[in-house]
């Protein structure tokens, strides 16, 4: 009953649900048709934790390997970082007097930083994956459409900050960011009665970055529920393909 239960959320989980009355009948459903057939397909429940495991490992790989390369944030139009809320407001008067370049160089290179940030959060994944009980399976498996994201929100967070920020504020001193907003800044100082608050580029930076990689796994998590082409193993075709 445990993995006739177990079974059930899983397709559940990897099944967008429209509507509840679908998800009701659906539940019922496979309540009905699929419990016994896992049963005799013989998936334990370490194996069922196990798939889990293996598509946690697969999503964040992929992610990882597409933000932490050159143009991974920048040509990405969903994660790419932009201009402080601060000083947007007044970015297209500095673009009007001539500052469109330096704009354009500041908002590549915040995007330079983060991309070398991101291999960073790897072995922070791998870690919290590892680490993860049969209960905090069950409760991914019985989330909402990104409860494996989450997970990760939750317990890797703090780690990639702390492993971010240096690495985003040795890389913005290396392609240029603090000399790209002091330009800036001057700029600013230039509009009449313009009051730049000045900003933490590292917190900044660092917090986008995160928000962009955890958007990214969003979306992977989301394929391997969804699209058989994103289970690239033998271990989630068996589990997540029965």
């Amino acid at each position: 009953m445990i993995i006739r239960g177990v079974w059930v959320v899983i397709l559940l989980l990897f099944n967008a649900i429209p509507s509840s009355a679908q998800f009701d009948r659906l539940l019922r459903d496979l309540g009905e048709s699929l419990g016994l057939g896992m049963q005799q397909a013989g998936l334990s429940d370490e194996k069922i934790v196990s798939g889990l495991k293996e598509a946690l490992r697969v999503g964040t790989e992929k992610t990882v390997t597409m933000t932490g390369k050159k143009d991974g944030y920048f040509m990405n139009q969903a994660i790419k970082i932009l201009m402080p809320e601060k000083m947007q407001n007044f970015e297209q008067v500095l673009r009007a007097v001539g500052y469109g370049s330096q704009i354009d160089e500041f908002v590549l290179s915040m995007n330079r930083a983060a991309e070398r940030a991101a291999p960073q959060a790897q072995s922070i994944f791998w870690g919290a994956i590892k680490a993860m009980s049969f209960e905090d399976a069950r409760n991914i498996l019985g989330g909402n459409a990104t409860a494996a994201t989450d997970y990760f929100k939750g317990k890797t967070t703090d780690k990639l900050t702390a492993a971010f920020k240096p690495i985003v504020d040795k890389a913005m001193n290396e392609v240029g960011v603090t000399r790209q907003y002091k330009n800036l800044v001057e700029g600013f100082q230039a509009i009449p009665f313009v009051n730049i608050e000045s900003i933490d580029l590292d917190h900044y930076v660092t917090t986008k970055s995160l928000a962009g990689l955890f958007l990214v796994l969003g979306e992977e998590e989301k394929k391997i529920r969804t699209n058989p082409a994103a289970r690239v193993t033998y271990l989630l075709k068996e589990v997540f393909g029965k």
